[in-house]
């Protein structure tokens, strides 16, 4: 079986174009986007680091930090972060692991026989400040992933860590959020101030209540 929701993120060593690296260490008291490419110098991964690199201030602005990993070994990545930096215009600002071995991969049930033997899939760990995992997902290596949709779920647990209640579908920042249905009325009273409207019993939304 592989890792779950709730578990401890594994803890490994691992050589990154930052240099080597105690994964918990690297942690430290952030929360983590923890994703893996295929294969260095291919050109859907060139457009995630890419982008990735991008939203360096959104994830700081959340306490939270990106690292990347890929099968391939350590001079390669540094040879494609110079293409990364010329082709999306970015500059490379979060370490990619190399994982020549395969031991972080296979730790993280990030290669899927089935679907390619050879090298990993997109997979992505949400992993928060107390080294939990917190979310997952999977593509194939034919689809780039969404990273914008990275930071909604960050912004929903962060949210969901701290106040009774749940993020409806599509929520974005800002928007109404749901009272979970183990709240009595009374207690909701009493925990959102700003009210909430009563759709069905299971059913209640109210203002965001960090905003």
């Amino acid at each position: 079986m592989g890792l779950l929701l709730g578990d401890i993120a594994p803890n490994f060593e691992a050589e990154t174009t930052e240099g080597k690296i105690k994964f918990h260490d690297w942690i430290g008291d952030d929360w983590v986007v923890f994703f893996s490419h295929p294969a260095d110098y291919t050109p859907v991964c060139t457009t995630e680091l890419g982008y990735t690199a991008r939203l360096k201030d959104e994830f700081a602005k959340r306490g939270a930090k990106a690292i990347a990993l890929s099968v391939d070994p350590i001079a390669d990545h540094h040879g494609w972060v110079k293409d990364i930096e010329e082709t999306q215009g970015v500059k490379m600002n979060f370490p990619i692991i190399a994982d020549t071995d395969r031991s972080v991969s296979e730790l993280y049930t990030m290669i899927h026989p089935n679907a390619d033997p050879k090298v990993t899939v997109r997979a992505v760990y949400i992993i928060d400040p107390n080294k939990k995992i917190r979310a997952t997902f999977t593509y194939p290596p034919s689809a780039g992933r969404n990273f914008n949709e990275v930071l909604r779920l960050i912004d929903s647990l962060r949210l969901t860590d701290g106040y009774k209640v749940a993020t409806p579908v599509n929520w974005e920042d800002g928007q109404d959020v749901i009272v979970v249905p183990s709240i009595s009325d009374e207690e909701a009273d009493k925990l959102f101030p700003k009210g909430y409207t009563k759709i069905k019993p299971y059913l209640r939304t109210t203002p965001q209540p960090d905003k």
